[in-house]
């Protein structure tokens, strides 16, 4: 069977990743070189998903300037709006965003496979673990993330009944066009069906978010914030980054004072809706002309300021915190971390500031970064494939599951610290794993079955088909069990997320035992045991 295993082990492990030497090395030693390499990939994949995350919050919260007509007085009402809903920036920017090293994992996978086929099963592999570890751990992260009795709901019951939906159908289409229609082969008209769901999965949620008749659930809707962060967050203490905490590798030296969106005149904060006065009613045109290009100028010197600052901070130590730590081995351990970072602080300040396009530039540029570090993670883990002869598809399901979901665990944390309602927490958590059915494996299985349909006039087998089907009746049965704790949690405490601290934590532990299960039975069932 012409899968990964057989083409790695055609390769006696004669690949290297560096230098032609690693071939010389024992076994035992190179396989710890490359997990440690893994390891580091994956700090990087946290660090620019904290970047990531800024950027995001920079293009969700852009609002625009709308003038409507009294129609009474006929005088003019200006009035501003987001310009994104909440719900569809949830399952598009933020369940894409976190989910993308593993679409990029699986899309590299796919790509390399072209010509051959079967499938390569590192790429679903990935993406189906992924999805356990989305709603096992990070649930189990987000639930005791809020403070001691302090309770997070989910304010639009109703979406998030149709994002639930439309996740528990990814996993059953995905066993249906494995096991049912047709067996272990994969049709065009199957991808692309698998590939359209997702824009299917985007109206239905508009259509419950605006309350559209005969289509929508009759829920009632708590009030959501109207930011996409508290209040206090964005227009309190301007003097620190509240997404410091989070990771040591974000957008260092910046001044929120004068956060500036050169696209448009926003307040001197730039975190309000209220735009800048242009030109006035007494300035005569070349007066305001004059000033607006001169404060566009400003703008400008400003936002290359912060870029350029970026990097003076991405090379030195910020030991201030460091200062305060009374053992000296704490203080070591701290500027040692900070080594370790530096290479990552370093490449990442090459990603522009969120202030410039409302946060687009350094949304894509995090994309860029995030899709050139899966690419190494691919080549990793070939090589420890190739050297310890472990089946790929136990470490994608394991290893780089766990890994490439880090991005969702730290959104999931952040939205679940800074939000005051549960909804984009748990929401990252059910669409990304729609996004990984729909997304992450329809896009590769489409350009696989697209060139062999009108390449080869054949299909696309899948390798090791049995396998991942029986990996997802062991997800689907262990989340029915996480999704019961969570309306027992609705029912009983009001809210799914926090509480008091001791229910907290006997939830996260019962999240993180199911996920134990996925694991242990999908490797077994991989290794031919059960």
């Amino acid at each position: 069977m012409p899968g990964i295993s057989s083409i790695v082990g055609r390769e006696n492990c004669e690949s290297y990743l560096i230098f032609q030497g690693e071939t010389g090395l024992g076994a035992g030693f190179r396989t710890f070189l490359y997990f440690l390499g893994l390891a580091y990939c994956f700090l990087g994949l946290s660090a620019i998903t904290a970047r990531f995350f800024r950027s995001m919050e920079s293009v969700v919260s852009h609002s625009r300037k709308v003038v409507d007509i009294d129609p009474y007085t006929g005088a003019e009402v200006l009035r501003y709006e987001k310009v994104w809903n909440f719900t569809i920036a949830d399952i598009s920017l933020l369940a894409f965003g976190t989910s993308f090293p593993q679409i990029s994992l699986a899309t590299i996978d796919a790509i390399r496979n072209l010509g051959n086929l079967y499938a390569g099963g590192l790429g679903p592999g990935t993406l189906v673990g992924s999805a356990a570890f989305d709603l096992f751990p990070i649930h189990a992260v987000c639930v005791v993330v809020p403070k001691a009795g302090e309770l997070k709901k989910i304010a639009d019951i109703g979406v998030w009944l149709v994002e639930l939906f439309w996740s528990f159908w990814a996993y059953i289409w995905l066993y249906i066009i494995l096991e049912v229609w047709t067996p272990n082969v994969i049709t065009l008209w199957e991808a692309l069906l698998t590939v359209l769901q997702y824009a299917f999965l985007l109206i239905h949620a508009y259509a419950q978010d605006k309350r559209w008749p005969y289509v929508s659930l009759p829920f009632p809707r708590s009030e959501r914030p109207e930011d996409w962060v508290p209040a206090e967050v964005v227009t309190g203490k301007h003097d620190t980054d509240p997404c410091n905490e989070y990771s040591n590798i974000l957008e260092v030296g910046e001044d929120k004072n004068r956060n500036v969106d050169i696209f448009s005149i926003h307040s001197e904060s730039g975190l309000g809706p209220k735009y800048k006065k242009v030109p006035g009613i007494d300035e005569t045109p070349e007066s305001s002309n004059k000033d607006f290009q001169e404060n566009m100028i400003s703008q400008d010197h400003h936002v290359f300021a912060i870029w350029r600052q970026q990097f003076v901070d991405a090379v030195k130590l910020e030991d201030t915190e460091s200062r305060k730590l009374n053992n000296i081995y704490l203080r070591v351990a701290r500027i040692l971390w900070q080594l370790l970072l530096a290479p990552w602080r370093l490449l990442f300040a090459f990603v522009p500031p969120y202030h410039i396009a409302h946060g687009w530039v350094a949304f894509i540029g995090s994309l860029i970064f995030i899709s050139a570090i899966a690419y190494v993670v691919t080549k990793l883990t070939d090589l420890i494939s190739c050297v310890t002869g472990i089946n790929p598809y136990v470490i994608a399901f394991t290893a780089l599951a766990s890994g490439t979901s880090w991005p969702d665990l730290v959104a999931s944390k952040i939205a679940a610290e800074r939000q005051l309602t549960a909804d984009s927490a748990i929401a990252n958590i059910t669409c990304s794993n729609s996004v990984n059915i729909y997304v992450g494996i329809g896009v590769p299985w489409l350009i696989d079955t697209a060139y062999n349909f009108f390449v080869y006039k054949e299909p696309l087998r899948i390798e090791n088909a049995a396998g991942l089907s029986f990996s997802l009746l062991v997800f689907f049965s262990t989340s029915v069990g996480c999704i019961a704790v969570l309306v027992i949690r609705r029912l009983a405490l009001g809210a799914e997320l926090g509480g008091p601290r001791l229910w907290a934590w006997i939830t996260s532990a019962f999240f993180m035992l199911l996920w134990l299960i996925f694991v242990v039975l999908s490797s077994l069932k991989v290794s031919d045991i059960i």
